[in-house]
């Protein structure tokens, strides 16, 4: 009994031993891929998480302590109008880039004559500065000796005052931005077709499935992660849309951010700037949410 009892200890012991080493290395592995990471949770703590909990606090700041007066004066400097304007663009032209994006992830898919100057073609507006295309849209959809406007009269149309109304404004802008911004789109969902086996394709086509009935029911559900990823980087940016909307339209029609930096550059409406600022990072983490739980690109992590 004693040697079973001492053999039975010994046994335990090097269990124990065993597993303490294994948690050393591991610690030592997580430790050495932390030191990588800390650099930039360095980054996002100091530059986006800190700052944004400073813009949510002082928005309840007042004249005479903690208030909801800032966020009670929004709807006076033209929060309404700037949230339909926002969702306008934001909406409108995440739609059309994603429409567009697929369009050519699925030619860039397939091999073609000239699909290296194509693709060239369908990149470089990456490469060009957001100021810079702004202010070339602007010359293009000048009332008066515009680019745009000498097609139409080339066709026998009548010129356009494209900035006279908020609707074709914004218009405008959402062209502007689907120019700029769909390469991003397309590079995103082309990886993700990539990554698609053919033989689901081969599969599907000696079942007698149509090219039609391949994108619905093949395409579509197997890149359905990678567009909820897209949807989400281009949406958060297009929520965030700044430097187009103040080169091309300046301050009217109004949208969020250039609600926040009108009124951020006054010291006497800086809280207002910093309610609306929150106002938008909940629509933001809203939308995040929304996109996260219903496009799948939590299963696609897991």
């Amino acid at each position: 009994m004693r040697k079973g009892a001492i053999k039975e200890t010994e046994q335990n012991q090097e269990q124990f031993l065993a597993r303490r080493n294994v948690f050393k290395k591991s610690m030592k592995k997580n430790l050495y891929y932390l030191l990588f990471a800390l650099p930039v949770l360095i980054y996002v703590i100091g530059l986006a998480i800190i700052p944004a909990i400073t813009v949510v606090y002082d928005s309840f700041i007042g004249r005479n302590g903690y208030t909801l007066a800032n966020y009670m004066a929004l709807p006076s400097y033209g929060l309404y109008g700037a949230l339909i304007n926002t969702m306008m663009v934001s909406v409108g032209a995440l739609l059309i880039q994603l429409g567009i994006a697929l369009a050519i992830a699925m030619v860039l898919i397939r091999p073609f004559k000239g699909k290296k100057a194509f693709s060239t073609l369908v990149i470089m507006p990456l490469g060009i500065s957001t100021v810079v295309s702004a202010f070339v849209f602007s010359i293009i959809f000048q009332a008066v000796g515009g680019y745009a406007n000498s097609a139409l009269v080339s066709i026998g149309l009548r010129p356009i005052d494209w900035f006279n109304t908020n609707s074709s404004s914004l218009g405008v802008v959402m062209f502007s931005d689907f120019w700029k911004n769909t390469p991003l789109v397309a590079l995103i969902l082309y990886g993700g077709l990539s990554s698609l086996p053919p033989t689901l394709y081969e599969a599907a086509s000696v079942d007698g499935a149509g090219a039609f009935n391949r994108f619905i029911h093949i395409t579509l559900p197997n890149i359905a992660p990678i567009m909820s990823i897209a949807l989400l980087v281009r949406g958060v940016s297009e929520f965030n849309i700044f430097a187009l909307p103040l080169v091309i339209v300046g301050y009217h029609p109004l949208i969020l951010n250039t609600l926040i930096f009108e009124n951020y550059s006054s010291l006497q409406t800086r809280n207002i700037s910093y309610a609306a600022a929150t106002l938008l990072l909940a629509i933001i983490m809203i939308y995040s949410i929304i996109v996260v739980r219903l496009g799948g690109a939590r299963d696609h992590v897991n």
